[in-house]
């Protein structure tokens, strides 16, 4: 009984908000005529100011220097290569540190050291890396002493 009244009140109430929603005199039209001004808002849209960006636009110079590199150098990006890539990828870099040219290899994984090398291809020392992340500690000062950085390659596998 008790549920039959509750429906009953439901559907009443429901008919109520109908009814009456509809004696405000709310109409709802869709224009035919064009506007007088040429646009809808009276503000017209700019016109766009640039190419379409969605497609984006390979860049023709790649991102790491194409200048000639050292024999040696080029044998170490061959080996890596070679390699099953690291990840993260390995990244070479040159800067200048203490008036001379050097080669920062960065390490592929975890807990490795990664190389600094003169410009003969001698390793100088370890900068990073190992179980600490401080290196070997003999050029503890390489990341406050380095200057004009360039990356010279990136393995982009």
């Amino acid at each position: 009984m008790q549920t039959s009244f509750l429906l009953t009140a439901g559907l009443a109430a429901a008919l109520f908000i109908t009814t009456t929603s509809c004696q405000r005199g709310v109409a709802v039209t869709t224009p035919t005529d064009p506007p007088q001004s040429g646009n809808a808002n009276g503000v017209s849209t700019p016109a766009p100011t640039s190419a379409n960006t969605i497609e984006p636009t390979p860049n023709p110079e790649p991102a790491f220097s194409t200048a000639k590199r050292p024999a040696w150098l080029e044998e170490k990006i061959k080996a890596h290569f070679a390699a099953k890539k690291a990840n993260p990828p390995i990244h070479i870099y040159s800067y200048i540190y203490r008036g001379a040219t050097v080669y920062y290899e960065t390490a592929g994984c975890c807990d490795q050291f990664s190389n600094l090398y003169a410009a003969d291809g001698k390793l100088i020392c370890h900068p990073d890396g190992g179980l600490t992340g401080r290196g070997d500690g003999q050029c503890s000062d390489f990341t406050e002493k380095r200057t004009e950085e360039k990356l010279i390659w990136e393995d982009p596998r």
